[in-house]
């Protein structure tokens, strides 16, 4: 499972749309060969099918398609925008920080969201995340839920 690896993460990334903040998270996923590019068109189609529900929290989203449509390996990526972009939900936008998720079975899908669940339930590591310069940054608070 990788999880917001150095070549997993991508600070100040310029996008105008949503479809395209998430494509550029895929991205980091593909060229790692974790997915398949049929995976970052799954999740933009789930975007345009059932709207921003994967806007969980205040400036975070949190794209993802099925296990099916092309996972090679549990993963998460993370793009921090240079510019915000309202998705749609209302609640949560706009959206700063893009976590893809690719998820390979039961098991890794449920360790991944776990880990997900402690870092974005920690305000200080969002806030972090949201102004981080550089990798190291944030990759104390990276550490801090692989326990």
């Amino acid at each position: 499972m990788k999880f917001l690896e150095p070549n997993l993460v991508a600070l100040n990334v310029k996008a105008n749309t949503p479809e395209e903040a998430i494509r550029r998270a895929g991205q980091l996923l593909a060229d790692q060969n974790h997915v398949d590019h049929s995976y970052i068109e799954a999740m933009v189609e789930s975007y345009k099918n059932n709207g921003p529900y994967f806007v969980l929290a205040p400036q975070v989203a949190l794209p993802h398609a099925r296990p099916e449509d092309g996972v090679k390996e549990a993963s998460v990526s993370l793009v921090q925008l240079a510019e915000p972009i309202e998705f749609g939900n209302k609640p949560n936008d706009p959206v700063k920080l893009v976590l893809a998720l690719g998820a390979s079975n039961n098991n890794e899908h449920l360790e991944i969201l776990r880990k997900l669940m402690v870092l974005l339930g920690n305000k200080e590591a969002i806030e972090k995340m949201i102004n981080a310069k550089t990798y190291e940054e944030i990759e104390i608070f990276i550490r801090g839920v692989e326990a």
